[in-house]
């Protein structure tokens, strides 16, 4: 019955962002109609944490070595929001889009469902 998943990222500047995840980390997409581009993303999966505060969604995206994933994307001009930490589950760091949300970016260590 499911058969996908659609994120949606709002923003105060979103031709930025969509030339961001088009040109600089080179998402495919499709031209929904008047340059509304919709971005095909890597295979997915999702987490349920707790939390005593309000609920809400993150969005991480996987590599194998972020090290090397930071060092490519800051020759990008990628504006990275914190240093890499050992989160234990992974080494985890985020980035700014020009519209001024942030993606979280993390190198897992437990098994992954894709």
């Amino acid at each position: 019955m499911i058969k996908g998943a659609h994120w949606l990222l709002y923003s105060h500047d979103p031709d930025a962002d969509r030339a961001f995840l088009r040109d600089v980390l080179g998402l495919g997409n499709v031209d929904a109609g008047g340059g509304w581009l919709i971005f095909r993303l890597p295979p997915a999966e999702l987490g349920v944490h707790p939390t005593r505060d309000r609920p809400m969604f993150d969005l991480y995206l996987m590599c194998d070595r972020i090290a090397d994933t930071v060092r490519e994307l800051t020759a990008k001009g990628v504006t990275f929001t914190r240093e890499v930490g050992d989160e234990g589950y992974g080494l985890v760091t985020g980035f700014r889009l020009p519209g001024g949300a942030e993606i979280g970016l993390y190198e897992p260590r437990h098994p992954t469902a894709v």
